[in-house]
């Protein structure tokens, strides 16, 4: 595999192979997730629950996602590396580019993502305007856990859904160039994928999108959370770690995972 671009994965859509993404915090699981040929790699804002021992990833700040990312930058061989801006890191358009900046320059990611809808739109063009890709997140936003009530499925109604489709085009019309949907129905997240020409990976969003994301440990059942219903453990089934992420590469390819018990109606 050579070096996994944007205009790689939106080839990879066109031609319906869907994408397989983990996440990473350091370069030793990051040597591992390359060897078995995931196309992106995430430094997810997620290692405050499973890094730190946070009860949200509301704690994680700047400095540490930049840490984070240099590890995994590291260790990154061909992979898409793709970044979370933390929680109040992007709150104006002036202020994310900074973070962007450090997270691009300083920690090697190629990618940033960000969470919200209509309210991030401005923002996601400034950051586009100035050469930085974007991946947008819709659906459960863990940074607006408390807002939403708790961790639960997005766009269950017809007025959310509609409003989260029109969030998707209009971030893609901005310059996003990916699309993360979190816990939203597998109808809806299917919907959305089939509208948009920037892939769409899925988080608990059924079959239907472009790719999958798991936070590695969990998809290795060694977070001492109780995993969420759409993450399957692969370690079960495997001889090593090597072997179960590659069962994960293989599941994601091949579209039996996620199957209807990880996905919601």
């Amino acid at each position: 595999m050579s070096h996994v671009t944007t205009a790689t994965l939106i080839q990879m859509k066109q031609q319906h192979e869907k994408i397989a993404v983990l996440t990473s915090y350091d370069a030793s699981f990051t040597s591992l997730i390359e060897d078995a040929g995931v196309e992106v790699i995430l430094v997810g804002d997620s290692l405050g629950m499973v890094i730190q021992g946070q009860e949200s990833t509301l704690p994680v700040d700047v400095e540490e996602m930049v840490y984070h990312t240099q590890c995994v930058a590291r260790g990154r061989r061909k992979a898409l590396l793709i970044a979370d801006m933390p929680f109040m890191s992007y709150s104006s358009a002036e202020q994310a580019l900074g973070t962007a900046g450090r997270l691009m320059k300083d920690g090697g990611a190629h990618m940033v993502k960000l969470e919200g809808g209509a309210t991030q739109l401005e923002t996601v063009r400034q950051l586009t305007a100035n050469g930085i890709p974007v991946c947008a997140h819709l659906g459960l936003l863990p940074q607006s856990v408390h807002k939403l009530g708790g961790y639960r499925v997005q766009g269950r109604d017809d007025e959310s859904a509609r409003i989260m489709k029109e969030d998707a085009l209009a971030l893609e019309a901005a310059g996003a160039q990916m699309l993360v949907l979190e816990c939203v129905p597998t109808g809806l997240a299917r919907e959305i994928s089939e509208a948009l020409e920037i892939p769409v990976i899925g988080i608990g969003a059924g079959p239907g999108c472009d790719g999958q994301v798991l936070v590695i440990y969990d998809m290795l059942g060694i977070t001492p959370r109780q995993l969420p219903r759409f993450v399957k453990n692969f370690l079960p089934s495997a001889h090593s770690i090597s072997e179960a992420i590659a069962h994960y590469v293989k599941a994601v390819k091949d579209g039996s995972f996620p199957g209807e018990e990880h996905s919601f109606k």
